[in-house]
């Protein structure tokens, strides 16, 4: 999970990042490896969501949401 101290900190290098000083090597690497975390945990919420979400048809009945290629 990515924590809003974080999150600050990736903001704060984006906006450095347009400046005309940019970034240094070291901070486009920390750059880099925040903002993997942030999607791996973004991504990692979703799936989440996903696995708890049931689609109702027209006829009342309830089923799970299926990943794609999952087929019975």
């Amino acid at each position: 999970m990515v924590t809003q101290e974080q999150i600050n900190r990736i903001n704060e290098l984006a906006r450095k990042s347009k400046t005309p000083e940019g970034l240094t090597e070291a901070e486009k690497l920390e750059q880099q490896k925040l903002r993997r975390l942030y999607i791996d945990s973004f991504k990692e919420s979703l799936v989440g969501q996903l696995e708890n979400t049931y689609i109702v048809d027209e006829k009342g009945n309830k089923r799970k949401v299926e990943r794609k290629g999952k087929k019975k």
